[in-house]
């Protein structure tokens, strides 16, 4: 009886011991953009992005594997102006399959940084799960000089092990910061230092290998979101016209045309519409497309019935999402409802 006592106690040892040794088990998946992009000298400013294949981006950052049981997958390798509906569906059934069936206890995506904060957001509204997943990208390509998307690389890692990350939603991890799925906004068309969180800052920053949260996203995302892409092929198709000063109508009217399900209006100020546009985005609602107005300015709110009586034309406002937010969680309400009213309430939550 002693020896089977002695037995157990080590047998119970070697599993406690394993248990502290066990690293976090990550998951890499590559979509491309200008961290895996090359350019053909390490000084020069034209690059081609989605050069480099996933596991190049590991080995270039062997630090990372200090941090997670790293491994990797290569989706697609493309610059991000390319993103599209049918990687976006693949990426969030890949995502829920390997945090809620293969055991992950995170994932970090590389994407390009033009559409990453469409691709977030998406996720954000799509993902069914809280444990962390982080969006990581660069400024330069990855044989620049002083190339950014290494260190963008090891802080998303150290934000997927992070337990304070856990519950935080889709967030992305670019030069030290963390920033919310639906606030983030890239600001400028070069600089490294290139994404802000919106008027509400960002979600926190990571400092030697360390996740600190300031705040939490205050919109529902991830397990509470209502919107559910596992049986779905393809999205309601929504395109956005940009409002301007003598604005044509042939864009708007181009999109119903071609029978869009939806149409989000880049107004001016609080998403206004010039008359000549404001006149098919009346027809277009009477003829069951959805219009939601959203404004062009980068920062505040398109309020509901304000300049524009969207109770009487049964449009919807944007409230704090930009155009291209907008049309995301437009194509998603679709897929649930032709409501304009029940729309307006995803916006409202969302």
């Amino acid at each position: 009886m002693r020896h089977i006592k002695l037995i157990t106690a080590l047998a119970l040892t070697l599993c406690l011991s394993f248990t502290l040794v066990a690293k976090p088990k990550i998951r890499i998946i590559a979509t491309g953009g200008t961290i895996a992009g090359v350019s053909a000298t390490s000084a020069s400013s034209a690059y081609t992005a989605g050069q480099v294949g996933i596991q190049t981006l590991i080995d270039a950052v062997p630090q990372i594997l200090q941090l997670a049981d790293i491994s990797g997958e290569q989706l697609v390798n493309i610059g991000s102006q390319d993103m599209n509906d049918e990687v976006w569906l693949k990426l969030a059934k890949r995502i829920n399959v390997l945090l809620n069936e293969e055991g992950y206890d995170g994932i970090v995506i590389t994407h390009g940084t033009d559409t990453m904060e469409e691709t977030a957001y998406f996720l954000n509204l799509t993902v069914k799960s809280d444990k962390p997943v982080i969006l990581a990208g660069s400024m330069r390509p990855s044989n620049a000089i002083s190339a950014d998307g290494p260190a963008n690389l090891y802080n998303a890692v150290a934000a997927a092990v992070s337990p304070a990350c856990k519950g935080m939603g889709v967030l992305c991890c670019m030069n030290n910061q963390l920033l919310d799925a639906k606030t983030v906004i890239k600001t400028h068309t070069i600089d490294c230092d290139t994404f802000e969180g919106g008027p509400s800052g960002i979600i926190g920053y990571i400092y030697n290998g360390e996740a600190h949260i300031l705040q939490a996203p205050m919109n529902k995302h991830t397990k509470e979101s209502e919107f559910d892409v596992t049986k779905l092929d393809k999205l309601p198709k929504v395109g956005i016209v940009y409002g301007y000063a003598n604005a044509s109508p042939l864009p708007m009217q181009a999109f119903v045309d071609a029978k869009f399900d939806g149409i989000v209006l880049a107004g001016v100020g609080d998403g206004n519409f010039y008359k000549d546009v404001f006149e098919v985005a009346v027809k277009a609602q009477n003829q069951g497309i959805q219009i939601v107005r959203s404004s062009r300015c980068p920062t505040g709110p398109t309020c509901l019935n304000s300049e524009v009586d969207d109770a009487k034309y049964h449009f919807v406002a944007a409230l704090d999402l930009n155009p291209q937010k907008a049309r995301v969680l437009l194509m998603l309400a679709l897929t649930k409802t032709h409501n304009w009213q029940e729309i307006q309430e995803f916006f409202m939550k969302y």
